[in-house]
């Protein structure tokens, strides 16, 4: 059915959500890519299974029920975000969520649950002896503020009428009835939207620029490629609602005269691509995406574009050269993007999560926006909680929330009753902050005080147990492993520091090496070409500042007092626990202990190859590290 105007939108929208109403019981199995890998397919496939056996149904708890279970819709969502629990299944209407749902309980839920809507405790979330019945009273949940995640986890993520029925392309409607494309930059920089992709630039004076150049040839772009290593927050938007993406791509077109967009995702997110495809085959089929969309004079049409997993390709330059079929490599600037961007044509290009933002400012208007969060950086930020966390998963907070807040009221605190030691924040463009930075507001200007930057959204948790300069060394291998090589600052500069972490790890740095570390951060940062070569030592010299201690005990006493960097180990057997039996001999690889039975061994430390085999298999707890 192709829509030809305003009055046939809203009588599908009318239609859709007495579709919606219209289902006794919904199931709503995590499709996300964490949950699939955890096998909710099968789970999916089970319920289909049993609600297609309505005969067996009706015998057993007669002809109402059996009715009930055959109008049972059962949905293949996006992320719930509560990766931690997972596989995740949510009945509605009771809005029960189960946690770590095995094939084997399918049955009993869906006898117990989906035809007779009682609970099943067990599945629930629990802590500290306190059942959770509903997924909006767990604490993970109730403590969030989900507006870009909302509908995640509650729609089809493959079915445009599920999503039309919660209100997918109203927004759109509303721009083009309603509104000049004017009246809609204004009301973007009026909510004063900033980017969510890592600078925070004002997504509304992008759009203002673009749309003020004499060439009328534009396009929108949006950046889907999120290389940070730990961040999936705009993936599980495109796995999981992606028309409000599209929706706020195609509110960016229309404000700036843009007639083709381009998605770029990386192909490591092969289902995000998938259920992209699909979202805009569907928007194409009902004349939501196409020519004079809606019987009006806009047209749009929306590309999809496979990035090879560069992480400098989430830079715009190096994206759209990437786009264009170049190597994905930056440009220096000006001229900027929204001058001369993919093919030399004027282009706003954002990230998933804020265009996802686009669609419920036009809806509610920027004074709604600017109630939340800060009055300099308004709205939410989506979160990837992980790390030494007890809730891990993919989390949406008002801007201004402070860390402690989000890690031990949402995350629930550090695992294993260890201490909190730091969080990366950033991922390697960004900072380590400490204890002392708990209490600091997360927004874009309030880090940025402290040195530290949002970025897209990854939040990386340590305890008592990380090893600071071995974090800094991982990531500075990924950003040296990452860099395009253009420049030489980036390219030879975070080899120097790679190699000289290596060094420190490995127990052969001196003090000097510290400086020079500082030094080579210095002439990064100044001279890089890119945004991402300029920040590339930020994880170094944060790691550095604040935990100093630590790099000078690897130079000084050539030790690791976490007992990570394998080199500056030792391994030793307590003669007052160790019983004799020789297991920790008869394992090691390298023949490295010796001994009498019933007497203590003892570990040569020169033959010693440090793999931690012994410790592994004593049995009494005699061998410890020093």
């Amino acid at each position: 059915m192709k829509l030809e105007n305003r009055t046939q939108l809203e009588l599908l929208r009318e239609k859709c959500k007495e579709s919606v109403a219209k289902e006794p019981c919904r199931v709503l199995v995590c499709g996300g890519t964490g949950c699939l890998a955890g096998g909710s397919q099968k789970i999916y496939e089970r319920f289909q299974e049993l609600s297609k056996d309505v005969k067996a149904v009706e015998v057993e708890f007669g002809p109402e029920i059996a009715h009930k279970a055959e109008e049972t819709a059962h949905k293949k969502s996006g992320c719930h975000g509560f990766c931690e629990m997972g596989p995740l299944v949510r009945i509605e209407p009771y809005n029960y969520l189960y946690i770590h749902v095995k094939l084997e309980d399918c049955e009993e839920i869906f006898k117990k649950t989906i035809l007779k809507g009682e609970p099943i405790e067990r599945l629930m979330y629990t802590t500290e002896g306190v059942v959770y019945p509903t997924q909006e009273e767990i604490p993970f949940y109730a403590k969030q503020t989900r507006l870009v995640l909302k509908n995640c986890g509650h729609i089809a993520a493959e079915d445009i009428e599920d999503a039309i029925a919660v209100g997918a392309y109203e927004s759109l409607e509303k721009a083009l009835f309603e509104m000049t494309p004017e009246a809609i930059i204004q009301e973007i920089k009026d909510a004063k939207l900033r980017g969510r992709g890592g600078a925070g630039f004002h997504a509304g004076t992008k759009w203002k620029q673009v749309a003020e150049q004499e060439e009328k040839t534009r396009y929108v772009v949006c950046n889907g490629d999120e290389g940070d290593p730990g961040a999936f927050m705009d993936r599980s938007v495109m796995e999981g609602d992606p028309h409000r993406m599209i929706e706020g791509m195609m509110i960016a077109a229309y404000a700036v005269g843009a007639q083709n967009g381009y998605i770029y995702v990386r192909a490591e997110y092969p289902l995000a691509i998938r259920r992209l495809r699909i979202a805009i085959q569907q928007a194409e089929e009902y004349g939501l995406l196409g020519d004079n969309i809606l019987g009006t004079d806009f047209s749009f049409h929306l590309h999809i574009n496979k990035g090879a997993g560069a992480f400098v390709c989430g830079e715009g330059s190096a994206l759209t050269a990437s786009i264009e079929g170049k190597r994905g490599m930056p440009r220096q600037r000006p001229p900027r993007t929204v001058e001369k961007g993919l093919w030399a044509k004027p282009t706003v290009l954002n990230n998933v999560e804020t265009y996802a933002n686009v669609p419920m400012i036009i809806k509610n208007g920027a004074e709604w926006y600017s109630g939340i969060g800060t009055p300099d950086s308004p709205g939410t930020k989506a979160f990837a909680l992980t790390g030494n966390v007890n809730n891990t998963g993919l989390i949406e907070v008002p801007m201004g929330i402070t860390l402690r807040d989000v890690i031990f009221d949402i995350g629930g605190g550090i695992a294993n009753g260890k201490k909190f030691k730091a969080v990366q924040i950033g991922g390697p463009s960004g900072a380590c902050l400490t204890e002392e930075n708990l209490d600091h507001n997360m927004d874009f200007d309030s880090l940025k005080a402290i040195g530290a930057i949002i970025g897209s959204g990854g939040l990386v948790v340590m305890d008592e147990d990380n090893c600071m300069v071995e974090v800094a060394r991982f990531f500075m291998n990924f950003t040296q492993r990452e860099s395009c090589g253009k420049c030489v600052p980036c390219r030879e500069g975070t080899k120097r520091m790679l190699e000289t972490l290596e060094r420190i790890i490995a127990g052969n740095g001196k003090m000097e090496d510290l400086d020079l570390l500082r030094e080579l951060a210095d002439m990064i940062s100044n001279s890089a070409l890119c945004g991402l070569g300029k920040t590339a030592p930020k994880p170094v010299i944060s790691a550095l500042k604040a935990f100093p201690e630590e790099f000078e005990e690897h130079i000084k006493e050539k030790k690791c007092r976490t007992g990570i960097c394998s080199a500056l180990v030792s391994y030793v057997i307590d003669p007052e626990k160790c019983k004799g039996c020789s297991k920790c001999a008869r394992n090691c690889p390298v023949d490295a202990i010796s001994g009498e039975i019933k007497s203590p061994f003892v570990i040569d430390t020169e033959k010693c190859i440090k793999c931690g085999t012994c410790m592994e298999n004593c049995n009494f707890g005699a061998i410890y590290t020093a």
